[in-house]
């Protein structure tokens, strides 16, 4: 499971396994989830456990450093 990044206690990686699906991130803090579609357009998949507030910080962070997730997940997967 490579890591992207961490901020505030959130952790944003993906799965070695999965790139047979459009990139996206997931998204893990305290036993919540969530995953995030990057491409075609950034869009919430699902979310368990987090509030709606925690879901509005996960969104602007993943629309933050899309960037960074994009390039990641073509230099792991590359």
């Amino acid at each position: 499971m490579p890591t992207v990044f961490e901020v505030h206690g959130y952790r944003f990686f993906f799965y070695s396994n999965e790139n047979d699906e459009p990139i996206h991130i997931h998204v893990d803090k305290g036993g919540a989830k969530a995953k995030y579609w990057i491409l075609p357009k950034i869009a919430e998949e699902y979310s368990y456990g987090f509030k709606g507030r925690e879901r509005k910080e996960i969104k602007k962070l993943v629309i933050e450093n899309a960037g960074k997730i994009i390039e990641h997940w073509n230099k792991f997967f590359a």
